[in-house]
């Protein structure tokens, strides 16, 4: 770490203030986010604080937020060791410039990547202001204390603001190994807290990203292609220039990971202006063959095909073919989860300025500013030092404003109008143009003993990758990412014969991660077969789980969730209740589901979850974001997915494409299992138990086994 002192002068802050943790340059690009402020952090990285001469603490924040509670979070932590109210801390956002470290929020991981280097600095800079307030006293170190950003001598009682020797402070070096509080003794970290940055975001004070104005700017809408990869053969904008305050329209481009698209766009002086532009332009299109080739039909009928085959082996314990072969009970089944939009209720849209000068400027709803900076540099060929990038909240994302070919948009139209360009898609760009969740299938194969105990077990996921569509890995192995979450290892079932094997099967529909990942997928064909192994055993799906868990934690959550969702009551006729556990992401989630005959079909009537995500920051925030992964995994399993006919999407907005509805929601119990463990992500580890827990309570309601997502609650019974 360098010099704080240096540190602070490079930063050019005016007056004197203490900043730790980086080994910075320049002054960081900063956006104060209404008050409150967002966000939350990252990851390896060593985040800083500033101390102000009035006492004022910022913390700038390198993980934006997208309504996960990392503002939240991340101050909690900062506050515990520093000793300071929470409400004393404002956040600031990072510019994505490679001295924060990785800035991509995602993978349930701001806390997780945080707890220590957070706390540390907290803890480091609190030994400074005391050291530097035991020098102005000349008394020795151990007779202060810091409390509630002050500091204090316990034998006169005097005391300093962190703002007053925040200065002295600065010049010593930053301690090493700072020391951090033991758990027993937090008194924020763990304890309900109201959410500081909620009033902004219930009132309409919170700026997002759709929010943001800058002077000059013109704004953009895009005229997709509904088939995504068709050609521009002609453009007629007779009628869309007689519009008031339409400027231009101009073939463009759609840049992807795996390929570029072309497009058309309407530059104009307002929104209105440009949308209602859109819907008088003429486009011909030249689609080719892909009305033929992409459709989602094709896709799964390929993965179909090579479920018979045998895939490429990412995992063996045991000899699962001798193992399978000599079992007394053999059972296979196909499993298929569809397509998902992320949908998130702030649409895609981003404000570029590509500058004659060479520079560029953004201001962006995005998860990764420091992706967005590796992605602008790349595409416009210029150094990262040249682009500057405002990160503004998000309203919602799921992984989809981690993928910038909207970013990218921007800054091809306003290189094109030389103007800065607020380009904003609309809920129909959202969902028929992807990137969306891939639909995946599994072949499941497991064998049971005479004495009904599980001897072979073998989950062979098939389908499109996310390495090798967007990150382009070489698809002559297994996905690593797929491979290892389902693997024996942090799945902990002790089954003797375990095997894990993936088979790639491409598409041109784009894809990406959606919340919780591949967990979403498998998750479901994990839980839904080992249900069906168990069922053919002849044991109750409880205790056939714990028979086979190994791991402690595991077995805790289970526990816990029998007890709380009182597992071996006898319920009314008619109704029946499914179980599920799976760890994604450092955290151990499970959950109960029980339904009810309702007519033709079943009535979700409640569910219990519970969580292991080690240590916490909010027990509110994790019960606030498993409420969260409740309500899009009933509505990824029951709602319907994205299909594509005739090379287009089916569903283009919320009439079509439908989340869950308020009185659709079952009551909800959410208990969290105090292991006092490592953190563990809570953004997504609630969502992969839901879908199966709800199918395996179908089946112990009707005896209709899901093996296919969706599913229609209303004509199962």
């Amino acid at each position: 770490m360098s010099n704080r002192r240096d540190f602070i002068k490079t930063l050019g802050l005016s007056s004197a203030g203490l900043m730790m943790g980086l080994s910075a340059s320049s002054k960081p690009t900063v956006i104060p986010l209404n008050g409150a402020g967002p966000s939350a952090l990252a990851l390896e990285i060593n985040p800083f604080i500033v101390i102000e001469p009035n006492g004022k603490i910022i913390l700038i924040n390198p993980r934006p937020d997208m309504g996960q509670g990392s503002t939240q979070a991340v101050p909690s932590l900062l506050a515990e060791e520093l000793e300071v109210r929470l409400d004393q801390v404002t956040i600031w956002q990072s510019d994505g410039k490679g001295k924060y470290g990785d800035q991509t929020s995602g993978g349930s991981s701001s806390v997780r990547a945080l707890w220590k280097p957070i706390r540390q600095a907290g803890a480091a800079a609190r030994e400074m202001l005391v050291k530097a307030a035991a020098q102005r006293w000349s008394v020795p170190e151990s007779e202060c204390y810091a409390k509630e950003a002050k500091v204090f001598h316990k034998p006169s009682g005097k005391s300093l603001t962190y703002g007053e020797v925040a200065d002295e402070a600065s010049k010593f070096e930053v301690p090493k190994n700072p020391a951090l509080k033991e758990a027993k003794d937090f008194k924020i970290v763990g304890k309900y807290a109201p959410r500081l940055d909620v009033p902004a975001r219930v009132t309409g004070k919170a700026v997002f990203g759709i929010d943001v104005d800058v002077p000059g700017m013109v704004y953009a809408v895009m005229i997709h292609n509904p088939h995504i990869f068709g050609k521009v053969v002609s453009i007629d904008d007779t009628e869309a220039l007689k519009i008031k305050g339409v400027q231009k329209v101009l073939k463009c481009e759609r840049p992807m990971p795996h390929r570029t698209a072309e497009a058309v766009a309407i530059i104009a002086d307002n929104y209105w202006a440009a949308l209602s532009a859109k819907k008088v332009v003429k486009v011909h299109w030249d689609n080719g063959t892909i009305p033929h080739t992409l459709t989602t039909d094709a896709y799964y009928k390929k993965c179909a095909e090579a479920a018979i085959k045998e895939g490429l082996k990412g995992e063996e314990s045991g000899d699962f073919a001798a193992a399978f072969a000599g079992a007394a009970k053999k059972v296979e089944a196909l499993y298929e989860t569809p397509f998902l939009a992320h949908a998130p209720m702030e649409p895609e849209n981003a404000i570029a300025h590509v500058k004659e000068d060479g520079t560029v400027e953004v201001w962006a709803p995005i998860q990764g500013p420091d992706w967005a900076l590796r992605d602008l540099a790349g595409y416009l060929k210029i150094k990262p030092e040249q682009i500057k990038i405002n990160v503004a909240l998000l309203g919602g994302a799921f992984g989809r404003k981690a993928y910038h070919d909207f970013l990218l948009e921007a800054c091809f139209l306003s290189k094109e109008v030389k103007k800065p360009v607020k380009l904003v898609w609309t809920r129909e760009d959202d969902i028929t143009q992807g990137p969306y969740r891939p639909g995946m299938m599994a072949r499941m194969q497991g064998g049971v003993d005479e004495k009904g105990n599980i001897v072979a077990y073998h989950h062979h996921p098939i389908g499109e990758s996310i390495q090798f569509q967007v990150f382009k890995a070489p698809n002559d192995k297994p996905d690593d990412w797929i491979c290892g979450e389902l693997s024996q290892k942090e799945q902990k079932y002790a089954i003797p014969a375990f095997k894990v094997s993936f088979t790639h099967v491409d598409t041109e529909i784009p894809i990406v991660w959606w919340r919780s990942v591949y967990a979403s997928n498998f998750g479901f064909s994990q839980e839904g077969f080992l249900d069906e192994l168990i069922h053919s055993a002849g044991k109750d799906p409880l205790k056939a789980r714990l028979e086979m868990m190994t791991d402690e934690r595991f077995k805790k959550v289970l526990e816990t969730l029998g007890e709380k969702a009182k597992w071996g009551e006898k319920l009314p006729a008619g109704h029946g209740k499914g179980i599920a556990v799976f760890k994604s992401f450092g955290s151990i989630s499970a959950c109960c589901i029980t339904v009810a005959k309702h007519g033709a079909g079943v009535k979700v009537e409640k569910v219990v979850s519970v969580i292991d995500c080690g240590h916490y920051v909010n027990p509110d925030n994790v019960k606030a974001q498993t409420e969260g992964n409740i309500v899009m995994g009933i509505t990824a399993a029951v709602k319907k997915g994205v299909t594509f006919t005739h090379g287009q999407a089916d569903h283009t907005n919320f009439h079509q494409y439908h989340v869950m509805r308020f009185n659709e929601m079952p009551a909800v119990e959410i208990h969290i299992v105090e292991s006092g463990a490592e953190p563990g992500g809570v953004g997504e580890p609630g969502l992969p138990p839901i879908a199966p827990a709800l199918a395996n309570a179908v089946f112990a309601a009707t005896g209709k086994r899901i093996r296919k997502l969706p599913f229609d609650l209303n004509t199962l019974a």
